[in-house]
């Protein structure tokens, strides 16, 4: 099982149903599962829902984030199978026009995910600022409670990510983003991540391989200039149903790893150990995590891995 939840490049999981190459249903198969020879089974959940289910053993494999797996890999070891987007503007601060700086908004209380990736930008925006995140009033709240009080005049700062971004600056006009994700290139990185024990079962580099393949499938119809609108709205229609024009923003806000060669130079090169490290770090200060998880970068006995081995061996074969 496949736990995913509504992300740009999570909810491709629900085009793919729909079009055939993974049949989401348990018994019944897809293209690429025909060809794997596996029953890869889909569960749309709401994201907290889908990484409970993944950390109690209960999905083999989980649609996360590189921070958010970090703590159920110290009881689950894990392995990152494919990155599939990073974000660059997907998650940002918004203010009203009564934030005109820094000092402004050390005056306000701004609301969002504590212990998230809306914190994690919000802290390291400030501290690329030469400010202390400790003398901002940041605030818990659940992204879809932020956006609304803040649509309503009730708050004026929020951290949330999309579609609450593009939503929230449509609904209020004196609103603007102050800083965003763009600052923090690559750290952000949204991943299918499987456990080690499914991987290691009859057919679980299959399972892998095919949903690796059927991720860029996806990326080929959105490439693919006479069905690439029509994809892009039926992914909008499975994310927040937005219009062709509004996810047209959301792929450039969050940029997806759209190919084996750029998902390998992520793996491979050298800047996700410097990412993993600043990810590691921020989460043990804020306590989100008890201690490190061991993390490896290549096939290893580690609690975490990152092993483009899959992708390779897909890259390799014959495409369905």
């Amino acid at each position: 099982m496949l736990a995913w939840s509504e992300y740009p490049s999570w909810s491709t999981f629900g085009v793919l149903d729909e079009a055939g190459v993974i049949n989401g249903k348990e018994g019944e198969l897809g293209t690429v599962e025909k060809k794997w020879g596996v029953d890869i089974v889909l569960k749309e959940m709401d994201y907290d829902s889908t990484i409970q289910l993944y950390a109690s053993g209960k999905a083999d494999a989980v649609c996360i984030t590189n921070m958010d797996i970090l703590s159920p890999s110290l009881s689950v070891p894990s392995v990152s199978i494919l990155p599939t987007s990073t974000s660059f503007g997907a998650d940002a601060l918004i203010v009203s026009d009564k934030i005109k700086n820094l000092e402004d908004l050390k005056k306000v209380q701004v609301a969002g995910l504590d212990l998230s990736v809306s914190s994690y930008t919000f802290d390291k925006n400030l501290e690329s600022r030469g400010e202390n995140p400790d003398n901002f009033k940041y605030a818990n709240m659940d992204p879809a409670t932020a956006a609304l009080q803040f649509q309503q005049k009730q708050l004026d700062a929020i951290v949330v990510w999309n579609p609450f971004v593009l939503d929230t600056l449509e609904k209020r006009p004196d609103s603007r983003v102050f800083f965003d994700s763009t600052s923090i290139p690559g750290e952000i990185i949204d991943m299918v991540v499987a456990s080690r024990s499914a991987l290691q079962r009859p057919k679980g580099k299959e399972f892998a391989s095919a949903v690796i393949e059927a991720f860029y499938e996806v990326n080929k119809m959105l490439a693919d200039p006479a069905i690439g609108d029509d994809t892009l709205v039926a992914l909008g229609e499975k994310f927040s149903n937005l219009g062709l024009e509004s996810m047209r923003v959301v792929v450039q806000q969050t940029k997806f790893y759209s190919s084996p060669q750029e998902a390998l130079q992520l793996f491979e090169g050298p800047s996700l150990k410097t990412t993993m490290d600043k990810v590691v770090g921020y989460s043990l200060k804020r306590k989100i995590i008890p201690q490190a998880p061991t993390i490896g970068y290549g096939p290893s006995d580690v609690q975490l891995d990152f092993d483009a081995s899959y992708i390779k061996a897909v890259a390799a074969e014959p495409k369905a």
